[in-house]
């Protein structure tokens, strides 16, 4: 850990100085299933840096599985355990921040890092805090733009999103601050994980005539929110592809294994002396586009051809 005059000390060396492998705490919102390919790509990065879990570099794990409370109480440990830098997603960067003011933070993802209050600015972060936005505010518009395109009617949206999620809810702001083109889609439900049922998806359905649920934050139970909306037959949208496997039916949005990948980048420097102040934070240099054939044939959807051709990804 970086304390007084070892904080220019590239932490390796200050690692192999007391006797003990530089250690990453890794701390997942959801569970180790769900984030298997985040972390394959995040340790694949680390060993083309020359980073191996084992030799010459320790990993701890902590899996929150979708509970807020558990993230504050894994970034307490890391703090007892003195871990050389914590990697997690953005609800785990802030609860990690709120733990330490020294300790290295590297976020994956994250949807609004300035708005709520994990930097400073992207050019400059400042403190122990840095990563990668993923701009998922940014583009909610661009997700009611796609949803328009393959329902032309679409006359309201009802949005499932954890209003506890500052993240959560500026993009329901930016849903709201659309332009007059969209001026006709709006949205009619909110509520947070715990809420969600059948009968409460049934009624989103009955209020809002022909809706999209559309999930904004990525650490809910979104298999469960999944198979209640086909059940209701209510078409969803994600942030990430990786949603989809579980009958979810649209997503646009960044790579998260690339993100994770990239986060690698991140710990080798640090691990190499560089502070997290000194290091911005980067976005996405793609958006990926990804449709699930499957799911929409159990909705009995027909998707138009000029978005097929469009997709980055069909799963079928």
């Amino acid at each position: 850990m970086l304390l007084g005059a070892a904080a220019a000390w590239p932490l390796a060396a200050h690692a192999q100085q007391t006797g003990r492998l530089p250690t990453i705490g890794f701390l997942g919102q959801s569970t180790s299933a769900n984030w298997t390919e985040w972390t394959a790509a995040f340790v694949q990065r680390l060993r083309e840096l020359n980073w191996v879990a084992g030799q010459n570099l320790a990993i701890e794990y902590r899996w929150a599985e979708g509970r807020s409370e558990r993230l504050a109480a894994f970034a307490a440990e890391f703090v007892r355990l003195k871990v050389d830098v914590v990697v997690t997603g953005g609800s785990g960067a802030l609860a990690a921040k709120q733990a330490t003011s020294t300790i290295p933070i590297v976020f994956a993802v994250a949807v609004d890092p300035v708005g709520s209050g994990m930097v400073a600015s992207l050019a400059r972060p400042g403190g122990n805090v840095t990563g990668l936005s993923i701009q998922s505010s940014d583009l909610a518009g661009k997700r009611l733009e796609l949803l328009r395109e393959v329902f032309p009617g679409l006359r309201r949206v009802a949005i499932i999103a954890n209003v506890a999620y500052s993240g959560a809810v500026l993009e329901i702001v930016r849903c709201r601050q659309r332009p007059a083109s969209s001026a006709s889609t709006s949205m009619c439900s909110k509520s947070g994980a715990p809420r969600i049922s059948r009968p409460r998806l049934a009624r989103s359905r009955a209020a809002c005539r022909r809706s999209m649920c559309v999930p904004t934050r990525w650490s809910m139970p979104t298999t469960r929110i999944n198979t209640l909306a086909v059940g209701a037959r209510l078409p969803t949208i994600h942030a990430f592809r990786d949603f989809l496997a579980a009958e979810g039916f649209l997503s646009y949005g960044p790579n998260n294994a690339e993100l994770f990948r990239r986060a690698g980048d991140y710990v080798d420097k640090i691990l190499r002396g560089a502070k997290p102040a000194d290091l911005p934070v980067e976005q996405p240099i793609k958006f990926e586009l990804a449709i699930n054939l499957t799911t929409a044939h159990a909705l009995g959807l027909t998707i138009p051809q000029a978005v097929l051709q469009r997709a980055d990804r069909v799963i079928q």
